[in-house]
Parts: C-alpha cells; structure tokens; sequence
C-alpha cells in the first residue's frame, strides 16, 4: 500500500505542476514504485526482476483474459456478456443523443462537454488510441499479476566467499586514509574563503567550483558501491571482525559525508555565480538524497544489518523526488535568477523564458521590458486546458499572462540578450 500511495502521489504532481521534464521524471519513478505494489520483492534481485514481469505479464494477460470472458460467456450465472455489450452501446447512444441537444442548448454546457470529449481530429485518434493502447495493457498486465502475483520473496543474491581480513582491511583501510586527506583539504576550503581558493589554485571560485562537482558526485556514488561490497564480503564471526567493519566502514561513511557537504557547497557557489537552473537543482538535490543515504548505511554498519535498505534506497529516492515537485523547482529557479537580477543586474532572459507556467510568479517581479520578454513565449503559447489536462500551476498564472499577452508579442527581446 505504501508503494500503491507513492504512485498516485507522483502521477499527481502533473495536475499540479506545470513543469513537463519534472512530470517526466515522476512518471518514470510511477513506473518503478507501481512495479513494486504490483510484484512485491524486498531484495535487490527481487524488486530487479519484479521490474521486468510487468512488460511479460500484459503479452500473458491476453489469452488470460480471452479465457476469463469465454468462461463468463459459458456461465449460467450473472448477466452473460453479449447483454452487457448491448447494455453499454445503448447507453452510449442515450448519452451521445442527450449530450448534444443539451450542448446546443447551453454554451456553458457545451463547453465542458468539449472537454471531457477526445479529440476527433487526424492528429488526435492516433494519440488517443496510443493512450488506449498503453493504458488498457498496463491496466491488463496488472489484473494478471494481481491474480497470479508472483514469489519473490525467496530471490536472494547467493553468499559471496568471505575475504580474509587483511583482503578488505588493506584496500579500505588504505581508501580511508586517502578520503581523510581530501577532506581536510576540502575543510580548509570550507572555512578558507574565496581568499584562500584563489592563492592556491590561481582560479576563480566559480571555476573551482565547476571543475570538481561532478567528480565529487562520482566518488559520493563509487563509495556506496564499495561500502556495499566491503559490507557482503567481510567476515564478522569474531568480535574482532565485526568491530573491525563498524569503524572502517564508519569512518568512510563518515568522511563521505563530508565529501557530499563539500559538493553541495561547490554547487552552491557555482549557482551564486551563474545563477540557478534545472540540473543545478536537480544535482543538488541528488547529492541531498546521497548525503541521507550515507546516513542509513551508517546505521546498518552499527547494526550490521541491512535487509532493510534496498527498499529504503527507493523509498527515499521518490520522496526527494516528491520534495522537489513539492518545492515548486521551476518558481525556485525564476525566484533565484530575479533576486539575483536585483542585487547584480545580471539574468539570462532567454533560460528564463523557457521555464513553465509555474515561475510566472516569480517573473512577474521582473522590470519592464524583461518582464514582458520573460512572459512572452509563456503567453502565446499558453494552452487553453479542458477537464483532462486541468493544471494548477498553469491556472494560477493564466491571469498574468493574458495581462501581458497581446503587448508581449509586439516587443523586440534580441537587444536583451545575453544580459
């Protein structure tokens, strides 16, 4: 049920935020969490092979199905199938002949009717049947593995050998002293100050910054890994041994931590430099979700357990994700790139023209002319939804952007760039 409530909260956020790439990425976390309501599995093999049964299960939910209705067909209790054809095409007809005299009636009316209908047009059957096609074959494959729900629950990686002690201790206890070095280094950087970064690597802070973030996110994502192998591979028979796990594969979870803190300042820095964008945040907020994941494998190197985390893992990816749809990213953004228009006359017009409806109140802070350039494609592209594509943000913005709509396309934003 948990994963089931994850799924409608992530499909939600499309009724909610305008933002299309933001939707993109929660109906792919959808897809993964519904897989899970649907399968089960609570190992990493699990929930990896629980992920591939739902494409097989809609090409084997067919002839299922087919069998369901021939059995319904042949059964002498209930209302046999052709009755119930007969019984929604008439009602179709009632509903079609009804509708349109009380469309011609009231315009209001016709207009939510307009609504709630599919686009007949050559270029929207094809979309709708598509539409058809996916939904009713994920609706369909989930029906069979409701019925039939498959065992996963016996699907466990097979015990690796156990390593020597001086095999993991050498290489971990050699990786530590490594990662301490670079965190005291990034300490004093942390504490140094702009001053101190500019004497020692002849660059400009932003540079510094730029030039070892996305290394830094690659160690953040290589130590997990290792933790992970280190943890399987370690004997803890002796108390010795386990002693020995708790402190080296704590003291690396704790150095990463430090390491995950310095890349968030780095990014921090590059953002006050060139301003806010959708990676920037979507990084950062990557790097956060790494930074609570190190916190639970800290736990499980205490506890020596960890039967717990691989679900954990993805719980708390999709409430980042959930976080950040929460956070409103793209009024963030324009809220970022507006203040920081105010205090240093610098924005970059063209990125924020591209954003959603959903940073139009922050825009609107925005002096003329920048503010009608900003608004501008936002305005005369601005779709007029029906009752299937019903969006808050993009309903809450309506009223500005029709305020400027008809003066924005008149205006030349060529000399703004680059601003």
């Amino acid at each position: 049920m948990v994963w089931v409530a994850a799924t409608i909260a992530l499909v939600a956020v499309g009724t909610v935020r305008a933002a299309g790439w933001l939707f993109v990425l929660c109906l792919l976390a959808a897809a993964v969490t519904g897989t899970l309501a649907l399968t089960g599995g609570r190992s990493p093999l699990g929930m990896l092979v629980g992920a591939t049964l739902p494409p097989a299960a809609t090409v084997r939910a067919l002839p299922w199905a087919v069998r369901g209705l021939q059995a319904r067909k042949s059964s002498t209790s209930g209302v046999p199938i052709g009755r119930v054809l007969t019984s929604l095409a008439i009602s179709a007809g009632l509903l079609t002949l009804f509708g349109l005299l009380f469309s011609s009636a009231d315009a209001v009316f016709a207009d939510l009717v307009t609504g709630l209908l599919p686009d007949v047009s050559s270029v929207g059957v094809p979309d709708w049947l598509a539409r058809l096609l996916l939904i009713g074959g994920g609706l369909l494959g989930g029906a069979f593995l409701v019925s039939r729900p498959p065992d996963l629950e016996g699907l466990h990686p097979k015990t690796p050998r156990t390593a020597h002690r001086l095999e993991w201790t050498l290489p971990l206890g050699m990786l530590v002293a490594l990662f301490t070095v670079f965190v005291l280094v990034q300490l004093t950087v942390l504490f140094g100050g702009a001053g101190h970064v500019l004497r020692t690597a002849g660059l400009t802070y932003a540079q510094y910054a730029r030039g070892g973030f996305w290394q830094l996110l690659a160690v953040t994502a290589l130590t997990l890994l290792v933790i992970a192998v280190a943890a399987r591979r370690a004997p803890k028979v002796t108390r010795a041994d386990r002693l020995l796990v708790r402190v080296l594969l704590g003291a690396l979870t704790a150095l990463s931590l430090v390491i995950v803190a310095s890349a968030l300042y780095r990014m921090q820095v590059y953002t006050d430099a060139y301003g806010a964008t959708r990676l920037r945040l979507v990084v950062a907020t990557i790097e956060l979700w790494l930074g609570l994941l190190f916190v639970l494998v800290g736990v499980a190197v205490v506890r020596l357990r960890a039967d717990w985390l691989p679900r954990l893992v993805i719980g708390t990816a999709v409430l980042a994700l959930l976080g950040l749809a929460l956070v409103n990213p793209d009024r963030l953004i324009a809220e970022r790139n507006v203040d920081r228009y105010l205090q240093t006359g610098r924005v970059d017009i063209d990125y924020l023209s591209g954003l959603s409806e959903d940073a139009v109140p922050a825009l609107v802070r925005l002096p003329e002319p920048m503010r009608g350039c900003a608004l501008r494609q936002l305005a005369t592209e601005l779709p007029r939804d029906g009752l299937w594509g019903t969006n808050l943000g993009r309903e809450r913005a309506r009223p500005d952007l029709e305020e400027v709509q008809g003066a924005a396309a008149l205006m030349d934003c060529s000399v703004l760039r680059g601003w």
